[in-house]
């Protein structure tokens, strides 16, 4: 008898390719915020849900200024493999900004890259991960295949209650703590100053490394600029980078355009030489060419770019929380972001958004429900809404429509 005449034995259903699978594939989910993406794809659906860009402030013209000029410069090298590490001169611009030097920067494909590598080189099954209450979902999707200890930090309206992290890094041996100080998603809440420094200081003092997650830092549209949680720990390091224990993560998603899918992390030598092995195996280098253009980008573009950017967020969060005030059901809360893409709305106890959200969908709406935040579950009374990717007629519209759908759920 040949192979081909032997009889199958095999059924290759939905649970025996499951049964293949990698514990470590079995335990992953898809995004909660890709999946409802998929809902708003519809032109007469309006979508507080993901965050994107406006699309109609980018920069197009000069984009494609910055193409001729890269094939101009670089010719067939900017279409060749690179360096894992990075286009050096933009690694240089980088290293400027904080005053390090370049071979502390490594480039990423997008910062959702970053930390799935961060959460590759440093997390072990166990290991305890702080995170904020709620936390951005991103985060929890990218570490949760490395399982590890989530452990939750009570927040307020100024972000990480330091005080409680303070008590519970004397009982707890924390190893990881990961936050967005900058108009956190998916809150919009700013870390204090004050907190800022403490939190530097007790992961310094207790041996924790931190991910400051800042992808939003440039978008500050009210109130005054606030030192990273890195610059913090960089001059309490005396300026050498090898020394502090924060690793910072940004990207040129939100202030030029999440397409060319560059970002990049900061750290210590020892992560960094992580990183680049982890990135190796991962895509071997972020697109030479999109890292040509944003160099080319960084002197003028940028700057004005985050300008235009920043007026016009801030317009449409104000207008948002004003619709609020007029539509939405008495009882619900909302924070006022001072920057960013996001706010964060808490409704009256016994309402489910995750349930209503088909009920908001009917009525031609979508935002993201709040429950998938959170780390160790809850939250089901909570929303998150964009603001940064809708006109001010949606604006006005969806959050009428929001304020009819959560009323009716009140009775």
């Amino acid at each position: 008898m040949t192979i081909t005449d032997m009889p199958s034995t095999t059924t290759w259903n939905a649970a025996y390719w499951n049964s293949r699978l990698s514990s470590r594939a079995q335990i992953m989910t898809a995004s909660a915020i890709r999946e409802i993406l998929k809902i708003t794809q519809e032109p007469d659906v309006i979508s507080f849900a993901g965050g994107l860009p406006a699309p109609e402030l980018f920069p197009l013209d000069a984009m494609k200024q910055a193409f001729t000029t890269v094939m101009e410069k670089y010719g067939p090298a900017a279409l060749q493999y690179s360096t894992t590490e990075g286009h050096l001169p933009l690694r240089e611009w980088i290293g400027r900004q904080s005053n390090i030097p370049p071979q502390n920067v490594q480039i990423m494909t997008g910062s959702q890259q970053g930390l799935d590598l961060l959460g590759k080189v440093l997390i072990s099954e166990g290991d305890v991960v702080l995170v904020e209450s709620p936390t951005y979902l991103g985060a929890l999707q990218s570490f949760q295949p490395y399982l590890p200890h989530y452990v939750e930090m009570p927040t307020d309206e100024q972000g990480i209650d330091v005080d409680a992290l303070e008590t519970l890094l004397k009982t707890t041996p924390a190893k990881l703590l990961y936050a967005v100080p900058n108009f956190q998603n998916p809150t919009g809440r700013t870390l204090s100053l004050e907190r800022r420094k403490r939190l530097v200081e007790l992961t310094d003092r207790y041996g924790v490394m931190v991910i400051e997650d800042d992808p939003y830092g440039k978008l500050r549209f009210t109130g005054s600029e606030l030192p990273s949680l890195y610059q913090i720990a960089l001059e309490r390091a005396g300026g050498d980078p090898d020394q502090v224990n924060v690793i910072y993560s940004s990207s040129f998603s939100k202030t030029l355009a999440p397409g060319l899918r560059d970002a990049w992390v900061q750290a210590a030598m020892p992560i960094i030489q992580k990183l680049i092995q982890a990135k190796q195996g991962a895509d071997l280098h972020t697109p030479t060419l999109n890292q040509m253009m944003i160099a080319e980008l960084l002197d003028d573009t940028l700057p004005r770019q985050i300008e235009i950017v920043k007026k016009a967020y801030g317009e449409r969060a104000q207008q948002m929380l004003a619709q609020i005030g007029q539509h939405f059901p008495e009882g619900a809360q909302h924070t006022v972001p001072q920057g960013g893409m996001f706010l964060w709305v808490t409704l009256p106890e016994g309402v489910n958004t995750t349930a209503l959200l088909s009920k908001a969908v009917e009525r031609k709406v979508a935002y993201v429900p709040g429950s998938p935040f959170y780390a160790l579950g809850g939250g089901e009374n909570t929303l998150r809404l964009s603001y940064s990717n809708a006109t001010p007629e949606q604006i006005e519209r969806g959050m009428r429509a929001l304020g009819e759908t959560f009323t009716e759920a009140l009775g």
